[in-house]
């Protein structure tokens, strides 16, 4: 039988036993890096590392594990673009706008900076290693891209961090967070214009036309559906339609900001959450999109991001580029984030807090690659780098904040003044 007439039940056989396979060693692997110290994210990628050459179809014979491993494949991806629009939903939903609102100028100032400093030294570096042919060319925006995906902020490991260490509500701790926050919301604003320019839709003027009428027709069509999911969630609070409802809107969205905006799938899941954000019922809507998002589809969105890395390609060159990529990814931060927050009136110790607070990386960053994989920008081996840069920036942001937040003991012997 040729692999094009292979009954869909056995495809589909494979495909259940496949997904099955990855949800359980993704979580398994995933717990067993929270237990040592590093995100979960970390270990469902590994996950998708080691299944990339383990899966049982990869040994049938030749002309099924061709289709079953195709098809398999194609299934995967659609569920990681499933799970990363409800990641970024999720994200939306749990955005606090009266912190933001709150944090004033400031958190936006240190913010700007943490994007536009890793942004440009981000493509400095990849200019530097790749060589520059011009602008507008297609080297010119994968190392564009490379430096877009350092603009990132993990807004969920800084707050575990945080709390943590007993400094999530110190002034510091606000500021880091909300500055987090706001970053995110320019990196994804960075991602969307990088995609729409490279892309060779149309010029500079109609993408930046374009994003404007996307947040203009936003900010309408989200106070309209604001104002009927709140006379909504009044009269039938906690209802199970609540999140349904708002995980409708928020595909729909997500659908309309590519289709006709150009802007990137993602964008518009976010601001869907954004929309929810103020409701009675938002942490009731957060926790059940993320339910489903933690059982089934984030382990497949991350696990697929391992499955797509492709190291064998990686040498010394590739080797070289992931140590420099993380030293400028980890040290572009400090410089943006703790130079902008020296030059608002915090002292120096305070400034090094910010910017340790703004160097990890998570999920966001992910996110980003998987977009410029999807476009064209970047190739499948450079997720090594940006995989590296996660692990280490998580797990030594949590000890260098501890040593910067540390309290100086008075010497021994001395007397404090009461």
């Amino acid at each position: 039988m040729s692999a094009q007439e292979l009954p869909i039940g056995d495809i589909a056989l494979q495909i259940i036993l496949s997904v099955g396979i990855i949800v359980i060693t993704a979580k398994y692997l995933g717990l067993l890096a929270k237990k040592i110290g590093i995100p979960q994210v970390a270990g469902e990628i590994v996950a998708g590392l080691a299944l990339r050459f383990l899966l049982p179809f990869r040994h049938f014979g030749e002309a099924e594990s061709n289709i079953i491993y195709s098809q398999t494949n194609q299934f995967i991806a659609y569920m990681s673009e499933i799970g990363v629009v409800l990641i970024m939903f999720s994200a939306g939903l749990g955005t606090n706008l009266k912190s933001l609102v709150k944090s004033g100028v400031k958190s936006t100032i240190i913010a700007a900076s943490g994007v536009i400093i890793p942004l440009v030294l981000g493509t400095a570096m990849a200019f530097a290693l790749w060589g520059f042919d011009g602008f507008g060319t297609q080297k010119f925006y994968q190392s564009l891209f490379i430096g877009t995906i350092l603009t990132a902020t993990s807004v969920s490991i800084t707050v575990a961090a945080l709390k943590e260490l007993g400094k999530i509500n110190s002034e510091v701790g606000q500021t880091i967070i909300s500055a987090a926050i706001i970053d995110d919301v320019f990196g994804i604003i960075v991602l969307t214009l990088v995609l729409g320019a490279s892309s060779g839709s149309g010029g500079y003027v109609e993408l930046i036309l374009k994003t404007i009428a996307f947040f203009v027709v936003s900010i309408i069509a989200g106070l309209i559906i604001y104002r009927i999911f709140k006379w909504y969630d009044n009269r039938h609070p906690h209802s199970h339609r609540i999140p349904i409802y708002g995980l409708g809107v928020a595909f729909i969205f997500a659908y309309c900001t590519e289709r006709f905006f150009g802007i990137a799938d993602i964008t518009g899941a976010y601001i869907a959450g954004v929309i929810f954000c103020n409701l009675h019922d938002a942490s009731y809507m957060e926790q059940k999109i993320d339910v489903n998002s933690y059982m089934f589809f984030s382990p497949l969105f991350f696990t697929s991001i391992g499955l797509k890395t492709n190291l064998s390609g990686l040498n010394m060159d590739l080797l070289w580029f992931s140590i420099i990529f993380v030293v400028i990814g980890c040290v572009s931060k400090i410089i943006g984030c703790s130079g902008s927050a020296l030059c608002l009136g915090y002292n120096r110790k305070e400034s090094l807090q910010i910017g340790l607070g703004m160097m990890v990386r998570g999920e966001v960053a992910l996110i980003v690659a998987q977009k410029g994989l999807t476009a064209g920008m970047v190739k499948a081996e450079y997720f090594a780098p940006v995989i590296l840069l996660i692990i280490i920036s998580s797990m030594i942001v949590p000890i260098l904040l501890g040593k910067a937040f540390k309290e100086k003991l008075p010497p021994a012997g001395t007397t404090v003044a009461e």
